[in-house]
């Protein structure tokens, strides 16, 4: 398993959300950590037979929902993205980055994966 590239926070709190194999590679869950939903997705790349799990806000501010989780996971150049359901707009698994519109990014999450169960730092 592959880690993705966040730096872990050391004061971070880890929340376990499920077994890794509860997501479907190449898709995301939403889990609620405190009082907050993340989207959680289980990436797996074919070319290098890795997986990554990566972790952001599940909300997208553009269509003011929370439905990133169920959003389509591709790739835009060497960027994993996923477009919201809503009105399509990408936004950087790695760093939450809205592509269509910056100011509209989210947060990306550290996640580990540990005896194969998915963990989230938010």
């Amino acid at each position: 398993m592959h880690r993705d590239h966040l730096t872990e926070d050391l004061t971070a709190q880890w929340t376990e959300v499920c077994a890794l194999a509860d997501i479907v590679p190449n898709t995301g869950v939403c889990a609620l950590i405190g009082d907050q939903q993340v989207a959680v997705f289980h990436v797996f790349d074919s070319r290098q037979q890795e997986s990554h799990v990566l972790a952001i806000n599940n909300y997208d501010p553009n269509a003011e929902a929370a439905v990133l989780s169920r959003g389509l996971i591709g790739s835009l150049g060497e960027r994993i993205v996923v477009a919201s359901p809503m009105y399509k707009q990408h936004f950087d698994l790695h760093t939450g980055e809205c592509l269509e519109v910056p100011q509209h990014s989210v947060a990306a999450y550290p996640t580990r994966v540990t005896n194969g169960r998915v963990w989230v730092a938010a």
